[in-house]
């Protein structure tokens, strides 16, 4: 952020920006730069012309292009939808050219939380009880099984149980049994069941799907165990049997995860998602920013930052290709974007579908736009891996997976990739919350903060009121360091992640 105008609340991001953005709502006639004032009322959040735009030139933000001028703008205009398009240009992707080595703390200086350490050696900041379902038919007997459990007390004397949940998708049968969508799904559903923050894992089939368990369990060579059970209800007798014999296995299971202890573990086992929805105006001002920085210190700490929706980096994806840890890797990434760019004109629709219209409301115009504020939640860090959709994170540092930008979906991808920990930037003020992980709200502006204070964790907004970004991005590693130890999120007050397991659909519907 260069500067800030403060007589009239506007925000100068870089020195090559065309636009300026309004810190509060400006009124017509207000002066925002040398001979320059507004010629029409700038909402909170919106952006105006610092000097005249010619039709077809360049809009420029963050020193990056933004969109094109689909008319003559006037110094002083407002900037938006009706004056703003996109087409494509040019990206240089210059990879691997910004790649450095990265200055990891030996093991001993790194900051630790308390954790639970799993026999597999890695490290849960949860400890909950899962219930999977391998297809549709199986679940409201899932969901029948885990509001038993919590119902009827028989979760009383295990302290250390964070709960029982169920895991219900809508999919795993009407599918072909090979291909894309079938992938996706096996590895959405297996990345569940060994994510660290589930101490104990029931997984429910009917028996008839095209997801077949048994298959399954022979592909990934699992065998049952005292944490890992399987049933359908066609073998078990139906509905009544299925939820006793359910919960028979469940009160097993109960003392053998209720033995887990949290344990100084170091930052290095934080496998931290990134997830921003609802975005604004300030998205890639304040909140975004700052959970870079925070990114950047667990890089530093030896752990793992996932960066993720794919439809919402693109046109900033350039810039990640240059952090690009080799030409391997950045030329995954486009090959991500080609993918999207491909499956979004074989569904006829276009990748500036995003942004929303509650988006729109707060001030992004374009995709390009709100994909270079999505960006900055990734930090400065070498990108050293890209990912598909649910597959296993394994290495440490800056990465990426690719998924949609429906938050739900995405998320899911992300614990599926073994993410143990999640923070979610919100302008308008999103609703959501994710088991077994525990998602930290971060507010990008403080009337929506104050608003919805019962929602949100964190405020970013005191950002422009002069809060370093680099302050806010420690205030948020030590809140994750918090909630990793046991601290509960706004969202896990309120009861929000039994619905937010969300797996990602690609393919045909048969």
């Amino acid at each position: 952020m260069n500067s800030i105008n403060t007589t009239a609340r506007m925000l100068r991001l870089s020195g090559e920006d065309n636009v300026l953005v309004a810190a509060g709502k400006i009124e017509p006639g207000s002066p925002i730069a040398e001979g320059v004032r507004t010629r029409q009322r700038i909402p909170f959040g919106h952006k105006v012309a610092a000097r005249m735009i010619a039709e077809g030139e360049p809009v420029v933000k963050f020193g990056q292009i933004i969109g094109f001028a689909s008319r003559a703008i006037e110094a002083g205009d407002w900037v938006h939808e009706h004056n703003v398009g996109m087409h494509d240009f040019e990206r240089d992707y210059q990879i691997a050219a910004a790649a450095r080595p990265e200055n990891i703390l030996p093991i001993e200086e790194q900051a630790t939380f308390q954790g639970y350490r799993r026999a597999s050696g890695k490290a849960g900041t949860r400890n909950y009880i899962g219930i999977l379902t391998s297809v549709n038919c199986s679940a409201s007997v899932a969901r029948f099984m885990a509001e038993a459990a919590t119902n009827s007390g028989i979760l009383e004397g295990f302290d250390n149980v964070d709960g029982v949940v169920s895991f219900t998708h809508g999919t795993g049968c009407g599918m072909a049994g090979s291909g894309e969508g079938f992938e996706v799904l096996k590895r959405t559903q297996w990345g569940y069941s060994a994510n660290p923050n589930l101490g104990a894992v029931l997984l429910v089939g009917l028996g008839c799907e095209v997801f077949q368990i048994g298959r399954m369990k022979q592909l990934y060579g699992i065998e049952e165990s005292e944490t890992f059970r399987t049933m359908t209800i066609q073998d078990t007798g139906g509905t009544r049997k299925t939820i006793e014999q359910g919960l028979e296995r469940i009160k097993e299971m109960l003392p053998i995860v209720n033995r887990a202890r949290r344990e100084a573990t170091p930052a290095s086992e934080i496998t931290l998602a990134l997830q921003c929805g609802g975005s604004d105006g300030y998205s890639g001002i304040t909140a975004n920013p700052a959970l870079g920085v925070a990114a950047d210190i667990l890089v530093r700490n030896g752990g793992t930052a996932i960066l993720s929706e794919t439809p919402e980096i693109y046109g900033a994806e350039h810039l990640l290709t240059r952090r690009a840890k080799n030409q391997a890797v950045g030329e995954k990434l486009i090959e991500r974007i080609r993918w999207w760019e491909d499956y979004t004109r074989r569904n006829a629709g276009e990748m500036n579908n995003n942004p929303s219209p509650g988006n729109k409301a707060g001030g992004l115009t374009t995709i390009l736009e709100k994909s270079l504020g999505a960006a900055a939640k990734g930090g400065s860090t070498t990108l050293n891996a890209v990912y598909e959709y649910a597959e296993p994170v394994t290495e440490k540092g800056f990465v990426f997976m690719d998924t949609p930008g429906y938050d739900p979906v995405s998320a899911t991808g992300q614990v599926a990739g073994g993410a143990n920990m999640l923070c979610f930037t919100t302008g308008r003020g999103s609703a959501y919350g994710c088991k077994p992980v525990p998602s930290i709200k971060l507010a990008t502006n403080t009337p929506m903060y104050e608003r919805m204070v019962e929602d949100m964790d964190v405020n970013c907004g005191d950002i422009l009121a002069g809060v370093p970004v680099e302050e806010k991005g420690r205030e948020i590693f030590e809140e994750i360091l918090a909630v990793a130890s046991g601290k509960r999120t706004k969202s896990e007050e309120l009861g929000y992640g039994d619905n937010e397991f969300v797996p990602w659909q690609i393919g045909a519907v048969m």
